[in-house]
């Protein structure tokens, strides 16, 4: 599959599946429809950050029922394309699908919890990756 392929089921990774892989799993969803499965998972799994209902429902998206997943919990033959967030993400599953015919792409992609600052620098943060996420969906998956 090249770049500019849309691929039929995809996988975004971060580190705990709490924040930057879900938010590209619903913004995907969101942005492009059925025509391609999107699901997340984390190196590990971890909790759902409590920024991430309100940041998705200013984009008028339902994220409440989220619960995190771990890569392990996943067959990842199933996927065409996985994208990996962070560099542990990276690496994990890098490890992981050694053995599989599976396409990756690595899009780095900030952490906002580790912004310093009251509630709104932290929400400009989640926005920031948010916004910059969903241009990127759009490109790769949308167009």
């Amino acid at each position: 599959m090249s770049e500019t392929s849309k691929p039929s089921s995809v996988l975004f990774v971060c580190n705990m599946n709490a924040i930057r892989s879900p938010m590209a799993e619903y913004l995907a969803r969101d942005i492009c429809g059925t025509s391609t499965t999107f699901q997340s998972a984390g190196a590990q799994a971890g909790y759902v950050d409590p920024f991430m209902p309100f940041i998705m429902q200013e984009r008028g998206i339902g994220f409440e029922f989220h619960e995190s997943k771990d890569l392990v919990d996943f067959d990842l033959s199933e996927f065409d394309l996985i994208v990996t967030l962070t560099p542990q993400a990276h690496h994990v599953t890098l490890e992981a699908i050694r053995d599989e015919n599976c396409e990756i792409e690595y899009w780095p992609t900030e952490n906002p919890a580790q912004v310093a600052g009251n509630r709104e620098q932290v929400l400009d943060s989640f926005r920031k990756v948010r916004n910059t996420l969903e241009d990127k969906i759009k490109s790769r998956f949308c167009e």
